[in-house]
Formats: structure tokens, sequence, C-alpha cells
């Protein structure tokens, strides 16, 4: 069995290429047209592990070829080759269902090692099993995960209200919709506030509505979250950040089970479980004299902890492959596979962002990834230099990064003289660029709007960066 096909009418690409694999010990077959190839490949049902090929070829396409080569093979990883400027090829070459594109005149190392890499997922796809769609609500393995699973279970029938303390990013607001779809409020609606969002003059009428004429700009009565959850549940992230003065106020709702609208003299009466969440350590807040102790007891009647990723790592992988199917589902493409170094790296890192940081990562990945099979190399930058943490932007310790900067400027101050400063720069830029391009999925266009650059720059900036996944437009 030929490993690769090779498809191109220019003699010296191919010339170049069969001199390389053969030099590999790959074994190949090369094809001066789509047509050719495409003959054989209907004639004796030959096909290779993976197939190469130019676009631009007398004849049928190279994009004929993909389409027609997916429709016999559709695990079959298939590389098209392009020039740089032909991004529209480029564009339908990946919407095809293409491996990846190898732009012309290309280097023979990168594109061996392209090569290879599509080898092993071809290797990766023959007896791979069916991807298994669904999921439960909330997922892990963990003995931790477990016990807030038993806690949602023995909950199940209760009226009571509840303290979820977590980290940011560890699904607070999932366990608080398992709660009220576990619970006999279930029929009702669900309504989340996160108090810390909502500047603290307007967080009252959010909460509790007003009447009209109650304010300036009251031009009409409007219902608050409490009466909107009538009947129902009301979250209430980030309650640590309340304001005191509507501590007073929702301690009055939870003792009577009433509360006034702002500019009202009616009582309303509340039908409303509250489930509370905060990432801040609410007994210490009551000591400092930021909380209201008796506030503090009232939503402290029952309380789970949810732990932060770095204390279940076991669940990495099937987070991931969860993000990774969801990322597929949304983008309508193939899901990606960790390899097994990557999620190994993967579950040495500290994801301070915890699981909502790895679903992150997992879109990124669905969007920058050449193949189908990540490896540690398709990992953002940050997230695979030695020394990594997964920390992915977030800084230790907010203002820290600046004395991490003056440490560094000293010790290549020391070091390197007469480089520093580009150095330095080059790195600062290219961190912000990655940065956002991991915000953006890939998104260029987006990103350097919210940069605040032009789209020129960052495009330059990429290219003079050597930033990875940075090759084409075909993310806008």
């Amino acid at each position: 069995m030929n490993a690769v096909w090779i498809v191109d009418d220019d003699r010296s690409i191919r010339w170049v290429l069969e001199k390389a694999l053969a030099r590999e010990n790959i074994p190949y077959r090369s094809f001066t047209s789509a047509t050719e190839a495409l003959t054989v490949l209907d004639s004796n049902g030959a096909a290779p592990q993976v197939l190469i090929s130019d676009i631009h070829m007398p004849g049928d396409s190279g994009l004929v070829l993909l389409q027609r080569a997916k429709e016999r093979r559709p695990n079959m990883p298939v590389i098209i080759m392009t020039a740089f400027s032909d991004l529209d090829s480029a564009v339908a070459a990946f919407q095809g269902g293409a491996f990846e594109y190898l732009p012309k005149p290309f280097d023979v190392d990168q594109a061996i090692d392209l090569l290879r890499r599509a080898l092993e997922e071809s290797t990766h796809q023959i007896g791979a099993e069916p991807e298994v769609t669904s999921v439960p609500e909330i997922l892990g393995h963990a003995a931790s995960m477990q016990e807030v699973f038993r806690a949602i279970g023995r909950l199940a029938q209760s009226h009571a209200t509840v303290l979820i303390n977590g980290e940011s990013g560890t699904g607070k607001e999932l366990v608080a919709r398992a709660l009220h779809r576990h619970s006999p409020r279930k029929d009702g609606p669900f309504i989340a506030i996160n108090t810390a969002a909502i500047p603290r003059d307007l967080l009252e009428s959010e909460l509790f509505g007003h009447e009209r004429g109650s304010f300036t700009g009251a031009a009409a009565q409007r219902r608050g979250r409490f009466e909107q959850a009538e009947g129902g549940t009301l979250f209430l992230d980030e309650i640590g950040d309340m304001p005191p003065e509507l501590q007073t106020r929702l301690l009055r709702v939870l003792s009577d089970g009433h509360f006034y609208r702002v500019g009202g003299h009616l009582p309303v009466k509340a039908n409303v479980r509250v489930i509370a969440a905060t990432h801040q350590n609410l007994e210490q807040r009551v000591r400092d004299g930021l909380f209201r102790e008796d506030l503090f007891h009232r939503l402290n009647v029952i309380r789970l902890r949810l732990p932060p990723l770095r204390e279940r790592r076991e669940d990495i992988p099937t987070l991931a492959k969860h993000f990774l199917q969801h990322s597929a589902q949304e983008l309508s493409v193939e899901p990606k596979r960790l390899s097994d170094a990557a999620l190994r790296h993967l579950q040495s890192l500290d994801f301070p962002g915890n699981v909502r940081q790895l679903e992150n990562l997992c879109h990124w990945l669905t969007v920058m990834a050449p193949g189908q099979l990540v490896d540690v190399a398709d990992l953002p930058v940050e997230m695979r230099e030695p020394g990594a943490n997964g920390h992915a932007g977030h800084g230790a310790g907010g203002g820290d990064w600046l004395t991490a900067l003056n440490a560094e400027a000293d010790r290549l101050l020391g070091q390197t003289p007469g480089e520093v400063f580009d150095r330095l720069n080059r790195e600062f830029e290219k961190a912000l660029i990655l940065r956002a391009l991991a915000s953006t999925g890939g998104r260029r266009v987006e990103a350097a709007q919210i940069l605040g650059i032009g789209r020129n720059t960052i495009t330059r900036k990429i290219q003079e960066l050597g930033i990875d996944g940075g090759k084409g437009d075909e993310h806008e």
C-alpha cells in the first residue's frame, strides 16, 4: 500500500516530495492530475493513507479531488497545496474537510513533518470508535465531584436555601441549575443574576423591581428578578460583592418572604427558592465587616463546595472530550481528539480559570489546531512552554506582572546587553496578540479590534512574530 499519494501537474514539486519521502522510507505514488488519481481510486478501490494535492491543475481541480476522495474515504487526511495569495482556495479547502493546506513555495522539512502528522492521524482513525454525544449535565469522576452529585441528589425534594462556594470558572451556575432541575420547583422559572456585574445603583431595581415614577427614567412599573422567579429558583451569583444596604433588604426577604418594589408601599410576596454562590470566603468578609453575619447564617443553610480543576485532574480527559465535541457541533466540524501526551500535559497544569478555561481552550483548539489529533505542539504557546502552569493570560497576583517584568529586565540587562528592548518588546506584543486570538477563537479582525490596532497591523505582526495559528484569515 502506498502511504502517500502525490497529485500535482508540476514535475518539480512531485520530484521534491518524492525524494523527501524516499529519504524518510515512506511509500508513495505520484499522479499528474486529479483525474488520474480519481481513476485509480475508483477502479480498484486502492486508497492511500494520506493524499497531498495541488489545487490548480488541468482537468479536475484539487478541490474536486478533495470532495470525491472524502466521499469515498471520509477519514483520509487530505493536504491541499496552494499559494499564499489564494485565500479563497484555502478557505474552500478547509470547508471541504482538508487536514491542512501547504502554501507554496514550501519548506521540504515542514512538508514532511506535516505528512508525518497526517499519517499518524490516519493510523488513529483506523478502528476508531464512534463518538458518544450524549453526556450528563455535569461531568466528573473525582471523589470531590461525586460528593457534589450526592448532595444534589439528597436535596432533590428540598426547598432549602443553598450556598455554593467555588473559584471562578468551577461551574457554580451549572450546579445551581441542576439543583433547580431536580427540585419540586423544576417546572418554575430559573432566574440568574450576577450581583457583581450590575452597578450598585441599579441592583436594587434589578432584584426587587420598581414602581412607575419612582426615579428619573422609571416610565413604567417593572418586575424585578424576585417576581420573575415566582414559583421557581433565583440564583444570586457573587453574593459576597452585594452592597451592605441590599444585604439588609435581602435578609428581610429571606426572613419574612416579602419585599417592596423601589418606590412601592405594598408588600409583594416572594415564593422563591434562593441559591447563592460566591468565590469569596464569606466568614472572612463577615469578620472584616463587609458582609452581614445574620445574612450569612440565613444563606448558609446548606453549603456545597465546588473543587477547583487542579483538585480533580482525573476529570480533565472527560471534560476535554466533552468540550471538543460540543465545539465541533457548534461549528459543524469533526471533533478533535487529544493525544495521550497532550492529555498528560494538560493534567499537569493548574488551570486557574478552572473548567471555564478548559472549555475556552477546547474551543480554541477546535478552530486553530491543524489536524484532528491534537498534540502538545498544537496548544497555545503559553500553555506548552517549560514552566507553564495553565494561567493562559491570568497574571499571578494581579499587578505582580510588573514585578516579574522588572526582574526579567534586570536579568537580560546583565546577560544580553544591547538586545533587551527588542527582545522584551517582541515577547510583549506576541503575548498580547496570542491572548486576543485565543479570546476570539482565532478571528483576526475581532482580535485587532479588542487590541485597538488595525487589521493590517495584526496580520503583519503575526507574520513577523511567527505566531502559531496565524497563517491565514480563514477564521474571519
